[in-house]
């Protein structure tokens, strides 16, 4: 196994837990970082020559190396991929009585760059980086003896894989289903599974999907950026009076409607149910222009700041979305606003609901404050994992 040296003082973060070397942090005198091929393994160690673990490493990317143990010389093998994966499916079988969940998280289940998602006996597999990609083989062996899954999408489509120089082909396995069909809080939610968002369902939300829902009864609710209309759908078993949502997919507007009518087949009995495809922003602008009011509005964009570089810009998308979404409220509703933006603190977005509230002349109480659920377990020593942030409000 090469060795991986870094920097004088460039050790503290790794000793405190941290998975990630960046390549300004590398000692390239000692250990050029073009002498390793993308994926390769090494013993990583500080300027003094102490190990600290073992990474994989990719000369390519800014984040050039995750490590993955902290046993010198321990590879990443078929054995421990099983050890890892074990342990996460035993903490979710813990948590879950059926098998829908995230079943590996990533760096939260000490497995850089893996997302796998389970969906009762077919399973979508995400690969981030280019040491996951390498054992692949290894990976898929290990998922079939230990779930036997009668399908597997391995969902390539993601821009991290070019970042890592990796191919963004999608590979199927069995016979992948063309929808998903997701039990969820008492609901049951159908997804596009080839084609959809992400891994195709967003398990991250379920926690505070099913505390929105408390505030639904009786009210006329709004879902924005609604993907398959899990806030809003959740809301309509609650005992919505209607619900109505918002995407910029049609695709995703019908399926909010599929889900809702059929977790509440009064609303579509009374044409209650109502979906709005195009921009998120200039819908809600014609929804007020219309004068409609909702007793609940649901906010959950998609990640506006990407990069930290682009922190300003989409700070200001989400004032706007905020002030343009608690505007829609009548008085004494119910606002939730979410962020999937790891660079968006959560005391941030807190903020820019409390200013959405100033500006509507409203005042806010939060009544609920959320996050992402133990199937996307945080890494303590890595606040980049906690990315999911949930604010519900009361607005007068």
């Amino acid at each position: 196994m090469k060795e991986l040296w870094l920097r004088k003082g460039e050790d503290r973060r790794l000793r405190a837990g941290h998975l990630w070397v960046f390549g300004n942090e590398v000692d390239v005198s000692k250990s050029p970082l073009n002498a390793f091929t993308p994926g390769e393994e090494a013993l990583v160690r500080d300027a003094r020559g102490q190990a600290l673990g073992c990474a994989f490493v990719n000369p390519h990317s800014l984040i050039c190396a995750r490590i993955y143990s902290r046993k010198a010389g321990q590879a990443l093998d078929g054995a421990l991929l099983r050890e890892r994966l074990e342990t996460a499916l035993a903490l979710r079988e813990r948590c879950f009585d059926a098998p829908y969940y995230r079943l590996c998280h990533g760096e939260g289940d000490v497995l850089p760059g893996l997302v796998v998602d389970r969906f009762g006996d077919h399973l979508t597999v995400q690969i981030g980086t280019a040491g996951m990609d390498a054992r692949k083989e290894q990976l898929r062996e290990v998922l079939r003896s230990l779930l036997s899954p009668a399908s597997i999408l391995w969902d390539n489509d993601l821009a991290s894989r070019s970042l890592e120089g990796l191919a963004r082909d999608n590979d199927l396995e069995g016979d992948v289903p063309e929808e998903l069909d997701v039990p969820e809080n008492g609901c049951r939610f159908l997804a596009p599974c080839r084609t959809g968002q992400k891994t195709g369902w967003f398990y991250d939300q379920r926690r505070n999907r099913a505390e929105a829902a408390r505030y639904a009864n009786g009210v006329q609710v709004l879902d924005i950026f609604s993907y398959a209309g899990g806030f809003g759908g959740t809301a309509a078993r609650a005992g919505a009076s209607s619900v109505t949502f918002i995407d910029a997919s049609q695709t995703a507007v019908d399926y909010a409607v599929r889900n809702a009518a059929r977790n509440a087949p009064r609303l579509a009995d009374a044409d209650a149910v109502k979906g709005l495809c195009g921009d998120a922003f200039a819908c809600m602008e014609q929804l007020y222009e219309e004068g409609r009011r909702f007793g609940l509005v649901c906010l959950d964009p998609p990640a506006f700041i990407k990069r930290r570089k682009d922190a300003e810009q989409g700070k200001a998308a989400y004032r706007k979305a905020n002030a343009l979404a608690v505007r829609l409220l009548e008085p004494g509703g119910v606002f939730v606003s979410c962020s999937c933006s790891h660079h968006l603190p959560a005391e941030t977005l807190r903020g820019l609901v409390a200013l959405a509230a100033a500006k509507n002349h409203r005042q806010g109480r939060i009544l609920y404050a959320g996050g992402q659920p133990e199937d996307h377990p945080v890494h303590c020593a890595m606040p980049e994992t906690a990315y999911l942030k949930c604010f519900i409000a009361h607005m007068s």
